[in-house]
């Protein structure tokens, strides 16, 4: 599936959903995009409804399907939780993510491209790759003494981390701390729905 390059209001407005998670995508127009959108109130089918959530949830975290579904085969086969919280935390311990979560990126998005022109290191080395899966204790840290400035903006926007990770802001580096708990992760996201979806299509 090709990368989606389009505008992200446009896509949250289309999902009713906040993908960039401010809501402000959906303050002024709380209603699909096109000229149309505010006209469709058809209700969707069961299949409809579990594609919705797992396009919301795959959005979310910038992951194309064919990663997606690979990852979500992996929480599956973890049995040491429930699928659905297992699927979150590999999302959650994703390089880009945490960098996200960190504050040192406004976005998913800016961290990606963060982690992709090779500005960052985990445990002192190297790496480029937004998808890298993070373990707890990891340490995540910029090559760079000063920070760049689209990381600084972000840091003086006082950005809220979770409690899941730290940051030493003047060292620019963060710990992932511990895995985060489903009532520390978006809550407008049925898993079930996604599972389902999974369980029917694999």
């Amino acid at each position: 599936m090709s990368k989606y390059t389009g505008s992200k209001w446009k896509q949250s407005r289309h999902l009713s959903f906040s993908i960039l998670e401010t809501g402000d995508e959906l303050k002024k127009r709380a209603y699909g995009p096109g000229q149309h959108g505010a006209d469709r109130k058809r209700k969707a089918s069961e299949y409809g409804s579990q594609l919705l959530e797992k396009q919301k949830l795959r959005h979310l975290y910038g992951v194309n399907e064919r990663q997606f579904q690979r990852l979500f085969i992996i929480a599956k086969n973890d049995k040491s939780t429930v699928t659905g919280l297992a699927f979150f935390r590999i999302l959650e311990s994703r390089l880009d993510n945490l960098v996200y979560r960190m504050g040192f990126a406004r976005t998913r998005a800016a961290a990606r491209q963060l982690v992709n022109h090779g500005h960052l290191t985990v445990n002192g080395k190297k790496v480029d790759i937004p998808s890298y899966i993070c373990k707890v204790g990891d340490v995540i840290a910029f090559k760079e003494a000063s920070p760049l400035k689209v990381v600084k903006e972000s840091l003086d926007g006082k950005p809220t981390v979770p409690n899941f990770v730290t940051v030493d802001v003047e060292k620019l580096q963060g710990v992932y701390t511990r895995l985060p708990e489903r009532n520390e992760l978006p809550k407008d996201i049925a898993e079930n729905q996604i599972i389902e979806f999974y369980n029917r299509k694999l």
